[in-house]
């Protein structure tokens, strides 16, 4: 495993990503790490804090096909996956492949878009394939989710499904720019000409390359088990009503090599784990008690912060 390769792939896409995008580099690079891992994101912040514009930018720096569906009520399955349609000329049915044969899927404003149409996901985020009249499509590699999502206080939006948020690696919030950074963005040119005008930052082997070797980090038998404490506390605590399941551990042990090995180290220690949980796991927990997001954000940050950290034994 070529620890340097990692590093210089991270550094590629995040300078390119950061020249348009100011002041959210650590958010970048959390949507990097669930590319690598082929994972799915899910952006969730109030309108206008450049949810977009970050997508955007990401899918640009790293190329390949890119396809963007704006979310509405009045959106079909279809619309998604794409239809047999009668061909006049040949004289039969041909399959029109939607939006979603893309590498790198926007899905903008995801919960605008009624159940049965975000429940059309499902199968594309999970199998990486589509079905359409019996006939089973296979999705090109890499392939992508990234959904931008307005808070479910917002007027016309639906909640999304358990089974579907279950299926993002990972939720995280932009939040609002610091002043002076905001100060030099809104002085400077639009954001969507500078991305427009961005190069691809990696090559298709840089890519490949990094999604198929990241599981070579190595993760102590300590450091695993740090990694199970805190699963475990999640189902034990009173405040969910239902824990952190397998599929969700499955997911903090991939994102911790993945952040691992593009900090430039092929093993995982505690921090690793510890930066990943609130992102891997926040959306995955069910709260019986905490009615927001935010305040269930924070429950398990506390949590987190209370479970003993492993040492080396010297």
């Amino acid at each position: 495993m070529e620890t340097e390769r990692f590093a210089r792939f991270k550094s590629a896409v995040l300078d390119q990503v950061c020249s348009a995008i100011v002041g959210k580099r650590e958010v970048a690079e959390l949507v990097l790490t669930c590319f690598v891992c082929s994972g799915h994101v899910l952006l969730e912040d109030v309108p206008g804090t450049g949810k977009t514009m970050m997508l955007r930018a990401f899918s640009k720096a790293l190329g390949g096909k890119f396809s963007r569906i704006q979310f509405t009520p009045d959106l079909l399955p279809s619309d998604l996956t794409g239809i047999d349609f009668y061909n006049q000329k040949a004289g039969d049915f041909q399959f029109r492949p939607g939006p979603l044969f893309a590498n790198i899927i926007l899905a903008d404003e995801i919960n605008r878009a009624t159940p049965r149409t975000q429940s059309s996901l499902l199968e594309a985020m999970e199998e990486r394939q589509i079905s359409v009249d019996g006939k089973t499509y296979k999705l090109e590699e890499p392939f992508m989710v990234m959904a931008t999502q307005n808070p479910l206080e917002s007027y016309g939006t639906f909640p999304l499904p358990e089974a579907q948020t279950d299926r993002f690696f990972m939720r995280l919030r932009m939040g609002y720019p610091a002043r002076q950074e905001e100060l030099a963005l809104i002085s400077r040119p639009s954001t969507a000409h500078l991305i427009n005008e961005m190069p691809v930052a990696v090559s298709p082997e840089d890519i490949a390359y990094v999604r198929q070797n990241y599981t070579q980090v190595q993760c102590a038998e300590a450091v695993a088990g740090y990694l199970m404490d805190l699963v475990e506390r999640t189902r034990r605590d009173g405040a969910f009503a239902a824990g952190v399941s397998t599929r969700g551990a499955i997911a903090l042990y991939k994102a911790s090599q993945a952040y691992a090995a593009l900090q430039g180290r092929d093993f995982v220690i505690p921090e690793d784990i510890k930066s990943m949980a609130p992102h891997v796991l926040a959306h995955r927990l069910s709260s019986a008690s905490l009615s927001r997001a935010e305040e269930t954000g924070a429950y398990l940050q506390r949590l987190i912060d209370s479970v003993p950290v492993p040492t080396e034994q010297l």
